[in-house]
Protein backbone atom coordinates (compact mmCIF):
# COMPACT_ATOMS: atom_id res chain seq x y z
CA UNK A 1 0.00 0.00 0.00
CA UNK A 2 1.29 2.84 -1.25
CA UNK A 3 0.36 6.94 0.62
CA UNK A 4 1.60 9.69 -1.06
CA UNK A 5 1.48 13.58 0.12
CA UNK A 6 0.86 15.89 -2.91
CA UNK A 7 -0.59 20.11 -2.95
CA UNK A 8 -3.71 20.01 -4.81
CA UNK A 9 -7.59 20.26 -4.99
CA UNK A 10 -10.02 18.03 -5.17
CA UNK A 11 -12.02 19.28 -8.55
CA UNK A 12 -8.57 18.95 -10.06
CA UNK A 13 -7.54 15.88 -9.18
CA UNK A 14 -7.75 12.36 -11.88
CA UNK A 15 -8.77 9.83 -9.17
CA UNK A 16 -11.13 6.87 -9.50
CA UNK A 17 -12.69 8.33 -6.18
CA UNK A 18 -11.73 11.50 -4.08
CA UNK A 19 -12.95 11.13 -0.55
CA UNK A 20 -14.24 13.87 1.68
CA UNK A 21 -15.17 14.19 5.26
CA UNK A 22 -17.94 15.74 7.26
CA UNK A 23 -19.01 16.56 9.91
CA UNK A 24 -22.15 15.78 11.83
CA UNK A 25 -23.07 19.40 13.05
CA UNK A 26 -21.39 21.46 10.38
CA UNK A 27 -23.19 24.43 9.59
CA UNK A 28 -21.58 24.78 5.89
CA UNK A 29 -19.49 22.56 3.57
CA UNK A 30 -15.58 22.93 3.93
CA UNK A 31 -14.15 25.14 1.14
CA UNK A 32 -12.60 22.38 -0.85
CA UNK A 33 -16.11 20.19 -0.70
CA UNK A 34 -18.29 23.14 -1.97
CA UNK A 35 -16.24 23.96 -4.90
CA UNK A 36 -16.89 20.47 -6.01
CA UNK A 37 -20.50 20.24 -4.74
CA UNK A 38 -21.21 23.22 -6.93
CA UNK A 39 -19.52 21.99 -10.20
CA UNK A 40 -21.92 18.63 -9.12
CA UNK A 41 -24.58 21.14 -9.27
CA UNK A 42 -25.31 21.05 -5.37
CA UNK A 43 -25.84 17.76 -4.85
CA UNK A 44 -23.94 16.89 -1.93
CA UNK A 45 -25.57 20.09 -0.31
CA UNK A 46 -28.91 19.05 -1.18
CA UNK A 47 -28.44 15.37 0.42
CA UNK A 48 -27.88 16.72 3.40
CA UNK A 49 -30.21 19.59 3.21
CA UNK A 50 -32.80 16.31 3.04
CA UNK A 51 -31.09 14.47 5.25
CA UNK A 52 -30.46 12.05 3.15
CA UNK A 53 -27.04 11.94 4.52
CA UNK A 54 -26.27 12.49 7.89
CA UNK A 55 -22.47 12.43 8.74
CA UNK A 56 -22.37 10.32 11.88
CA UNK A 57 -19.42 8.51 12.33
CA UNK A 58 -18.36 6.42 10.05
CA UNK A 59 -20.94 6.75 8.10
CA UNK A 60 -20.23 6.50 4.33
CA UNK A 61 -21.89 7.29 0.62
CA UNK A 62 -20.32 7.68 -2.58
CA UNK A 63 -21.77 9.44 -5.98
CA UNK A 64 -20.81 9.40 -8.99
CA UNK A 65 -19.48 12.81 -11.29
CA UNK A 66 -20.99 12.19 -14.67
CA UNK A 67 -17.32 14.11 -16.00
CA UNK A 68 -18.60 17.79 -13.99
CA UNK A 69 -14.41 17.02 -12.27
CA UNK A 70 -11.93 14.99 -13.01
CA UNK A 71 -12.62 12.07 -10.32
CA UNK A 72 -14.60 9.26 -11.60
CA UNK A 73 -16.78 9.33 -8.09
CA UNK A 74 -16.96 11.76 -4.70
CA UNK A 75 -17.00 9.13 -1.50
CA UNK A 76 -18.35 11.43 1.85
CA UNK A 77 -17.33 9.86 5.54
CA UNK A 78 -19.06 10.76 8.21
CA UNK A 79 -16.75 11.73 11.38
CA UNK A 80 -19.42 12.18 13.42
CA UNK A 81 -19.51 15.54 16.05
CA UNK A 82 -16.72 17.99 15.82
CA UNK A 83 -16.60 18.93 19.11
CA UNK A 84 -15.88 14.70 19.59
CA UNK A 85 -12.99 14.25 16.58
CA UNK A 86 -9.73 12.51 18.71
CA UNK A 87 -7.17 11.19 16.17
CA UNK A 88 -8.96 7.57 16.51
CA UNK A 89 -11.97 9.23 15.45
CA UNK A 90 -9.66 10.09 12.19
CA UNK A 91 -7.93 6.80 12.14
CA UNK A 92 -11.75 5.03 12.45
CA UNK A 93 -12.65 7.45 9.09
CA UNK A 94 -9.58 6.27 7.55
CA UNK A 95 -10.03 2.93 8.26
CA UNK A 96 -13.79 3.10 6.79
CA UNK A 97 -12.65 4.98 3.85
CA UNK A 98 -9.61 1.96 2.92
CA UNK A 99 -11.98 -0.69 3.42
CA UNK A 100 -15.36 0.53 1.62
CA UNK A 101 -13.10 1.48 -1.52
CA UNK A 102 -11.22 -1.72 -1.44
CA UNK A 103 -14.60 -4.03 -0.90
CA UNK A 104 -16.06 -2.05 -4.23
CA UNK A 105 -12.74 -3.06 -6.07
CA UNK A 106 -11.24 0.45 -6.24
CA UNK A 107 -7.75 0.60 -5.98
CA UNK A 108 -6.98 3.61 -5.59
CA UNK A 109 -8.03 6.83 -4.45
CA UNK A 110 -7.45 10.45 -3.01
CA UNK A 111 -8.42 11.83 0.58
CA UNK A 112 -8.60 15.43 1.00
CA UNK A 113 -7.58 16.46 4.55
CA UNK A 114 -8.86 20.23 4.34
CA UNK A 115 -11.51 18.55 5.03
CA UNK A 116 -11.13 17.09 7.91
CA UNK A 117 -9.99 20.36 9.52
CA UNK A 118 -6.69 19.05 11.50
CA UNK A 119 -5.53 21.47 14.11
CA UNK A 120 -2.61 22.25 14.75
CA UNK A 121 0.48 20.93 15.18
CA UNK A 122 -1.09 18.28 12.43
CA UNK A 123 1.81 14.90 13.27
CA UNK A 124 -0.38 13.14 15.54
CA UNK A 125 -3.32 13.56 13.32
CA UNK A 126 -1.85 12.61 10.06
CA UNK A 127 0.06 9.80 11.58
CA UNK A 128 -3.21 8.24 13.11
CA UNK A 129 -4.66 8.55 9.70
CA UNK A 130 -2.58 6.67 7.79
CA UNK A 131 -2.36 4.30 10.48
CA UNK A 132 -6.14 3.73 10.19
CA UNK A 133 -5.78 3.25 6.68
CA UNK A 134 -3.45 0.75 6.67
CA UNK A 135 -4.20 -1.31 9.92
CA UNK A 136 -7.77 -2.08 8.08
CA UNK A 137 -6.02 -3.11 5.15
CA UNK A 138 -4.64 -5.75 6.90
CA UNK A 139 -5.86 -9.57 5.96
CA UNK A 140 -3.88 -12.68 7.15
CA UNK A 141 -4.62 -14.74 4.21
CA UNK A 142 -1.89 -17.28 4.71
CA UNK A 143 -3.09 -20.52 4.54
CA UNK A 144 -6.46 -19.31 2.30
CA UNK A 145 -7.19 -19.70 -1.40
CA UNK A 146 -8.43 -16.36 -2.32
CA UNK A 147 -10.62 -16.60 -5.61
CA UNK A 148 -9.49 -13.79 -8.18
CA UNK A 149 -12.49 -11.88 -8.51
CA UNK A 150 -11.88 -11.81 -4.38
CA UNK A 151 -8.59 -10.65 -4.51
CA UNK A 152 -9.33 -7.09 -4.43
CA UNK A 153 -5.92 -4.58 -3.17
CA UNK A 154 -6.45 -0.87 -2.88
CA UNK A 155 -3.08 -0.09 -3.82
CA UNK A 156 -2.51 3.70 -3.33
CA UNK A 157 -3.97 7.00 -1.98
CA UNK A 158 -2.83 10.47 -2.27
CA UNK A 159 -3.11 12.56 0.71
CA UNK A 160 -3.90 15.90 -1.02
CA UNK A 161 -3.45 19.02 0.99
CA UNK A 162 -3.40 22.93 0.72
CA UNK A 163 -0.26 24.24 0.46
CA UNK A 164 -0.41 25.68 3.84
CA UNK A 165 1.43 24.08 6.63
CA UNK A 166 4.51 21.85 6.78
CA UNK A 167 4.79 19.28 3.88
CA UNK A 168 8.20 17.90 5.90
CA UNK A 169 5.94 17.27 9.28
CA UNK A 170 3.25 15.81 7.18
CA UNK A 171 5.74 13.53 5.63
CA UNK A 172 7.39 12.48 8.80
CA UNK A 173 4.22 11.87 10.72
CA UNK A 174 2.56 9.66 7.58
CA UNK A 175 6.07 7.78 7.55
CA UNK A 176 5.47 7.04 11.28
CA UNK A 177 2.35 5.92 10.65
CA UNK A 178 3.31 3.56 8.57
CA UNK A 179 6.36 2.02 10.70
CA UNK A 180 3.78 1.87 13.18
CA UNK A 181 1.19 -0.02 11.20
CA UNK A 182 3.61 -2.58 9.97
CA UNK A 183 5.01 -3.18 13.51
CA UNK A 184 1.33 -4.45 14.35
CA UNK A 185 0.86 -6.16 11.69
CA UNK A 186 4.18 -7.96 12.05
CA UNK A 187 2.56 -8.84 15.19
CA UNK A 188 -1.06 -10.04 14.35
CA UNK A 189 1.01 -12.26 11.31
CA UNK A 190 2.82 -13.92 14.33
CA UNK A 191 -0.21 -14.33 16.71
CA UNK A 192 -2.76 -15.63 13.91
CA UNK A 193 -0.16 -18.26 12.33
CA UNK A 194 -0.92 -21.33 13.91
CA UNK A 195 0.67 -22.73 16.72
CA UNK A 196 2.39 -25.69 14.61
CA UNK A 197 4.67 -22.95 12.87
CA UNK A 198 5.54 -20.88 15.61
CA UNK A 199 6.66 -23.40 18.04
CA UNK A 200 9.28 -21.67 20.60
CA UNK A 201 11.93 -22.54 17.95
CA UNK A 202 10.79 -21.22 15.17
CA UNK A 203 9.48 -17.78 16.86
CA UNK A 204 13.17 -17.33 17.85
CA UNK A 205 14.35 -17.90 14.02
CA UNK A 206 11.82 -14.87 13.24
CA UNK A 207 13.30 -12.79 16.01
CA UNK A 208 16.53 -13.44 14.98
CA UNK A 209 15.69 -12.06 11.33
CA UNK A 210 13.49 -9.26 12.47
CA UNK A 211 16.61 -8.09 14.30
CA UNK A 212 18.97 -8.47 11.68
CA UNK A 213 16.81 -6.39 9.63
CA UNK A 214 16.11 -3.20 11.48
CA UNK A 215 19.50 -3.82 13.29
CA UNK A 216 19.14 -4.97 17.05
CA UNK A 217 20.73 -6.90 18.79
CA UNK A 218 19.11 -10.23 19.33
CA UNK A 219 20.66 -13.62 21.36
CA UNK A 220 18.51 -16.67 21.84
CA UNK A 221 18.80 -18.62 25.24
CA UNK A 222 18.24 -22.32 24.87
CA UNK A 223 17.44 -25.46 26.96
CA UNK A 224 21.03 -25.78 28.44
CA UNK A 225 21.46 -22.63 29.31
CA UNK A 226 18.04 -21.99 30.30
CA UNK A 227 18.79 -24.88 33.11
CA UNK A 228 22.17 -23.35 33.56
CA UNK A 229 20.61 -20.33 34.97
CA UNK A 230 17.77 -22.03 37.01
CA UNK A 231 14.54 -20.33 35.24
CA UNK A 232 12.31 -23.18 36.94
CA UNK A 233 9.14 -21.41 35.50
CA UNK A 234 10.14 -21.43 31.82
CA UNK A 235 11.30 -24.78 32.31
CA UNK A 236 8.62 -26.41 34.14
CA UNK A 237 6.04 -25.35 32.03
CA UNK A 238 7.81 -26.44 28.83
CA UNK A 239 8.83 -29.80 30.29
CA UNK A 240 5.55 -31.48 28.89
CA UNK A 241 5.78 -30.77 24.94
CA UNK A 242 8.44 -32.21 22.59
CA UNK A 243 9.27 -28.17 21.77
CA UNK A 244 12.26 -27.14 23.79
CA UNK A 245 12.03 -23.32 25.31
CA UNK A 246 13.38 -20.52 24.08
CA UNK A 247 14.31 -17.07 25.76
CA UNK A 248 14.37 -13.97 23.50
CA UNK A 249 16.50 -11.39 24.11
CA UNK A 250 16.22 -8.39 21.94
CA UNK A 251 18.38 -5.02 22.68
CA UNK A 252 17.86 -1.66 21.01
CA UNK A 253 20.18 0.97 21.16
CA UNK A 254 22.59 -0.68 23.79
CA UNK A 255 25.48 1.77 23.85
CA UNK A 256 23.29 4.62 24.65
CA UNK A 257 24.54 6.84 27.42
CA UNK A 258 23.12 8.52 30.12
CA UNK A 259 19.71 6.94 28.95
CA UNK A 260 17.04 5.34 31.17
CA UNK A 261 16.73 1.54 30.24
CA UNK A 262 13.39 0.24 30.03
CA UNK A 263 12.79 -3.17 29.30
CA UNK A 264 9.79 -5.15 27.64
CA UNK A 265 8.15 -8.54 28.81
CA UNK A 266 6.38 -10.16 26.88
CA UNK A 267 4.45 -13.80 27.74
CA UNK A 268 5.58 -16.03 24.65
CA UNK A 269 3.14 -19.19 25.13
CA UNK A 270 2.89 -20.59 21.96
CA UNK A 271 0.36 -22.69 22.40
CA UNK A 272 -1.89 -22.75 25.86
CA UNK A 273 -3.13 -26.29 26.54
CA UNK A 274 -3.75 -25.48 30.09
CA UNK A 275 -1.34 -28.47 30.23
CA UNK A 276 -2.64 -31.47 33.03
CA UNK A 277 -5.10 -28.89 34.15
CA UNK A 278 -6.80 -29.21 30.30
CA UNK A 279 -8.91 -26.27 28.87
CA UNK A 280 -12.49 -27.00 27.30
CA UNK A 281 -12.25 -27.96 23.95
CA UNK A 282 -14.40 -24.75 22.92
CA UNK A 283 -12.48 -22.45 21.84
CA UNK A 284 -8.35 -23.81 22.10
CA UNK A 285 -7.97 -23.38 19.08
CA UNK A 286 -7.57 -19.85 19.73
CA UNK A 287 -4.91 -20.42 22.67
CA UNK A 288 -2.17 -20.05 19.66
CA UNK A 289 -2.99 -16.47 20.15
CA UNK A 290 -1.58 -17.00 24.22
CA UNK A 291 1.85 -15.30 22.65
CA UNK A 292 0.25 -12.40 22.05
CA UNK A 293 2.88 -10.17 24.85
CA UNK A 294 5.47 -11.32 22.74
CA UNK A 295 4.38 -10.55 19.70
CA UNK A 296 3.57 -6.77 20.91
CA UNK A 297 6.98 -7.07 22.30
CA UNK A 298 8.84 -7.95 18.81
CA UNK A 299 6.14 -5.63 17.49
CA UNK A 300 7.51 -2.69 19.13
CA UNK A 301 11.34 -2.99 19.34
CA UNK A 302 10.82 -3.62 15.37
CA UNK A 303 9.21 0.09 15.04
CA UNK A 304 11.35 1.64 17.48
CA UNK A 305 14.43 0.97 15.81
CA UNK A 306 13.26 1.57 12.64
CA UNK A 307 11.98 4.92 14.12
CA UNK A 308 15.43 5.71 15.19
CA UNK A 309 14.28 7.23 18.97
CA UNK A 310 16.92 7.80 21.38
CA UNK A 311 16.41 5.97 23.73
CA UNK A 312 18.08 2.25 25.48
CA UNK A 313 15.13 -0.35 25.40
CA UNK A 314 15.25 -3.92 25.92
CA UNK A 315 12.87 -7.02 24.86
CA UNK A 316 12.21 -10.31 26.86
CA UNK A 317 10.15 -13.07 25.81
CA UNK A 318 10.15 -16.30 27.63
CA UNK A 319 8.87 -19.01 25.17
CA UNK A 320 7.53 -22.14 25.53
CA UNK A 321 4.37 -24.53 24.40
CA UNK A 322 2.15 -25.25 27.86
CA UNK A 323 1.21 -29.41 26.77
CA UNK A 324 -0.31 -32.35 28.88
CA UNK A 325 2.63 -34.64 28.21
CA UNK A 326 3.72 -37.58 30.10
CA UNK A 327 6.66 -35.60 31.21
CA UNK A 328 4.15 -32.67 32.10
CA UNK A 329 4.43 -30.16 35.41
CA UNK A 330 2.03 -31.38 37.93
CA UNK A 331 -0.63 -29.90 40.02
CA UNK A 332 1.16 -29.76 43.51
CA UNK A 333 4.80 -29.86 42.00
CA UNK A 334 7.35 -27.41 43.33
CA UNK A 335 9.18 -25.04 41.13
CA UNK A 336 12.54 -22.50 41.98
CA UNK A 337 12.45 -19.68 39.65
CA UNK A 338 15.58 -17.68 38.69
CA UNK A 339 15.35 -15.19 41.80
CA UNK A 340 15.72 -18.66 44.01
CA UNK A 341 12.24 -17.99 45.30
CA UNK A 342 9.95 -21.17 45.30
CA UNK A 343 5.98 -21.88 43.96
CA UNK A 344 3.51 -24.18 44.33
CA UNK A 345 1.94 -24.93 41.05
CA UNK A 346 -1.66 -25.76 42.09
CA UNK A 347 -2.91 -25.17 38.73
CA UNK A 348 -0.96 -26.08 35.72
CA UNK A 349 -3.15 -23.51 33.63
CA UNK A 350 -2.18 -20.97 35.21
CA UNK A 351 1.37 -20.79 33.10
CA UNK A 352 1.95 -17.32 32.06
CA UNK A 353 3.05 -15.85 35.64
CA UNK A 354 5.82 -18.95 35.84
CA UNK A 355 7.78 -17.85 32.45
CA UNK A 356 6.71 -14.02 33.28
CA UNK A 357 8.45 -14.56 36.98
CA UNK A 358 11.70 -15.75 35.60
CA UNK A 359 12.18 -13.01 32.89
CA UNK A 360 10.90 -10.33 35.35
CA UNK A 361 13.66 -11.37 37.55
CA UNK A 362 15.92 -11.68 35.15
CA UNK A 363 15.45 -7.89 33.76
CA UNK A 364 16.50 -6.43 37.80
CA UNK A 365 20.64 -7.08 35.73
CA UNK A 366 20.08 -4.14 33.49
CA UNK A 367 19.06 -1.93 36.07
CA UNK A 368 15.66 -0.57 34.90
CA UNK A 369 14.57 2.14 35.26
CA UNK A 370 11.10 0.86 34.25
CA UNK A 371 9.66 -2.65 33.36
CA UNK A 372 6.10 -3.21 31.45
CA UNK A 373 5.22 -6.70 30.76
CA UNK A 374 2.49 -7.60 28.61
CA UNK A 375 0.19 -10.89 28.81
CA UNK A 376 -2.67 -12.49 27.89
CA UNK A 377 -3.04 -13.61 31.70
CA UNK A 378 -6.59 -14.10 33.14
CA UNK A 379 -9.58 -14.96 31.61
CA UNK A 380 -10.84 -13.30 34.99
CA UNK A 381 -9.81 -9.57 33.68
CA UNK A 382 -11.93 -10.54 30.74
CA UNK A 383 -14.95 -11.01 33.23
CA UNK A 384 -13.94 -7.82 34.50
CA UNK A 385 -12.91 -5.53 31.94
CA UNK A 386 -14.45 -6.86 28.88
CA UNK A 387 -12.41 -6.67 25.54
CA UNK A 388 -12.50 -3.11 25.30
CA UNK A 389 -9.35 -1.99 27.78
CA UNK A 390 -6.50 -3.57 28.98
CA UNK A 391 -5.82 -4.37 33.19
CA UNK A 392 -3.48 -2.32 34.65
CA UNK A 393 -1.73 -3.04 37.76
CA UNK A 394 1.46 -1.90 38.90
CA UNK A 395 4.36 -0.82 41.74
CA UNK A 396 4.70 2.71 40.54
CA UNK A 397 2.19 5.28 40.58
CA UNK A 398 4.64 7.66 37.69
CA UNK A 399 5.01 4.68 35.26
CA UNK A 400 1.19 4.09 36.04
CA UNK A 401 0.38 7.14 34.57
CA UNK A 402 3.15 7.35 31.78
CA UNK A 403 1.10 3.73 30.82
CA UNK A 404 -2.42 5.22 31.06
CA UNK A 405 -1.22 8.55 28.73
CA UNK A 406 0.65 6.40 25.99
CA UNK A 407 -2.27 4.14 26.01
CA UNK A 408 -4.84 7.43 25.43
CA UNK A 409 -2.90 8.75 22.86
CA UNK A 410 -3.04 5.65 20.95
CA UNK A 411 -6.55 4.48 21.74
CA UNK A 412 -4.80 1.05 23.14
CA UNK A 413 -6.70 2.40 26.87
CA UNK A 414 -5.56 0.79 30.18
CA UNK A 415 -7.64 0.76 33.21
CA UNK A 416 -6.08 0.30 36.80
CA UNK A 417 -6.99 -2.76 39.42
CA UNK A 418 -5.87 -2.29 42.81
CA UNK A 419 -2.20 -4.10 44.42
CA UNK A 420 -3.39 -3.90 47.73
CA UNK A 421 -1.43 -6.17 50.17
CA UNK A 422 -4.53 -7.76 51.55
CA UNK A 423 -4.22 -9.51 48.14
CA UNK A 424 -1.21 -11.09 48.37
CA UNK A 425 -2.30 -13.56 51.28
CA UNK A 426 -4.95 -15.26 48.71
CA UNK A 427 -1.23 -16.80 47.46
CA UNK A 428 0.70 -17.64 50.15
CA UNK A 429 1.79 -21.56 50.47
CA UNK A 430 2.10 -23.47 53.14
CA UNK A 431 4.84 -25.54 51.41
CA UNK A 432 6.23 -22.58 49.31
CA UNK A 433 7.04 -19.53 49.34
CA UNK A 434 4.00 -18.73 47.02
CA UNK A 435 1.29 -20.46 45.15
CA UNK A 436 0.47 -20.07 41.56
CA UNK A 437 -3.52 -18.93 42.05
CA UNK A 438 -4.85 -17.49 44.96
CA UNK A 439 -8.75 -19.00 44.42
CA UNK A 440 -11.88 -18.36 42.77
CA UNK A 441 -12.00 -14.44 43.44
CA UNK A 442 -9.79 -11.56 42.00
CA UNK A 443 -8.01 -13.44 39.81
CA UNK A 444 -6.72 -10.76 37.31
CA UNK A 445 -5.08 -9.34 40.81
CA UNK A 446 -3.57 -12.10 42.15
CA UNK A 447 -2.00 -13.28 39.48
CA UNK A 448 -0.69 -9.64 39.27
CA UNK A 449 0.47 -10.55 43.04
CA UNK A 450 2.16 -13.45 42.08
CA UNK A 451 4.40 -11.22 39.71
CA UNK A 452 4.70 -8.30 42.30
CA UNK A 453 7.05 -10.76 44.11
CA UNK A 454 9.76 -10.75 41.13
CA UNK A 455 9.70 -6.87 40.60
CA UNK A 456 10.46 -5.59 43.96
CA UNK A 457 13.52 -4.04 42.67
CA UNK A 458 12.50 -1.64 39.97
CA UNK A 459 9.25 0.55 39.06
CA UNK A 460 6.98 -2.25 36.91
CA UNK A 461 3.43 -1.90 35.46
CA UNK A 462 1.67 -5.04 34.16
CA UNK A 463 -0.79 -5.08 31.33
CA UNK A 464 -3.11 -7.90 31.33
CA UNK A 465 -4.41 -8.06 27.56
CA UNK A 466 -6.55 -11.48 27.87
CA UNK A 467 -9.11 -9.41 26.47
CA UNK A 468 -8.28 -6.77 24.07
CA UNK A 469 -5.53 -9.51 22.43
CA UNK A 470 -8.12 -11.03 20.24
CA UNK A 471 -11.25 -9.18 17.82
CA UNK A 472 -14.59 -11.71 17.73
CA UNK A 473 -15.54 -9.04 14.90
CA UNK A 474 -14.13 -6.78 12.45
CA UNK A 475 -14.48 -2.71 13.44
CA UNK A 476 -13.19 0.07 11.70
CA UNK A 477 -9.35 -0.69 11.57
CA UNK A 478 -9.16 -4.18 13.10
CA UNK A 479 -10.35 -7.33 11.66
CA UNK A 480 -11.81 -10.34 12.91
CA UNK A 481 -7.95 -12.21 14.80
CA UNK A 482 -5.31 -11.25 16.50
CA UNK A 483 -5.72 -7.39 17.50
CA UNK A 484 -1.54 -6.32 17.88
CA UNK A 485 -2.82 -4.63 20.81
CA UNK A 486 0.40 -3.07 23.28
CA UNK A 487 2.91 -2.69 19.89
CA UNK A 488 1.27 1.10 19.73
CA UNK A 489 1.08 1.81 23.20
CA UNK A 490 4.66 1.03 23.81
CA UNK A 491 5.92 3.02 20.85
CA UNK A 492 4.31 6.20 22.03
CA UNK A 493 5.41 5.30 25.75
CA UNK A 494 9.52 5.14 24.05
CA UNK A 495 8.81 8.16 21.65
CA UNK A 496 7.21 10.72 24.89
CA UNK A 497 10.42 8.62 27.43
CA UNK A 498 12.38 11.20 29.26
CA UNK A 499 14.46 11.06 32.50
CA UNK A 500 12.29 8.89 35.24
CA UNK A 501 11.87 10.78 38.31
CA UNK A 502 11.18 7.98 40.82
CA UNK A 503 13.77 6.05 43.02
CA UNK A 504 13.05 2.54 43.78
Amino acid sequence: MNITIKVGTAEKEPAEVVVFYLYEDAKTLCESLARADKALNNIVSELIREKRFVAKSNKTIILPTYGKIRAKRIMLVGMGKKKDVTPDKIRQAAGTTATTLRDMGICGGASMMDSIDIPQPAGEWYQAYSEGVLLALYQYRKYKTIPPEDQQEFKALTLLVSGEGEPGIVRESVTHGQIIADAVSFARDLINTPSRDKTPGILADIARKMSREVGIQCKIVSLPEIKKLGMGGLLGVAQGSAQPPKFIILEYNAHAKNQDTVVFVGKGITFDSGGICLKQAKDMDIMKSDMSGGAAVMGAMKAISRMKFPRHVVGLIPCAENMPGGSAIKPGDIITFYSGKTAEVANTDAEGRLILADALAYAEKYKPAAVIDLATLTGSCVVALGTVVTGMLGNSEELKKRVKSAGEKTWERVWELPLWEEYQEQIKSDIADIKNVGGPYAGAITAACFLSRFTEKYPWVHLDIAGTSWCEKNNAYAQKGASGVGVRLLVQLIRNWDRFSEVK
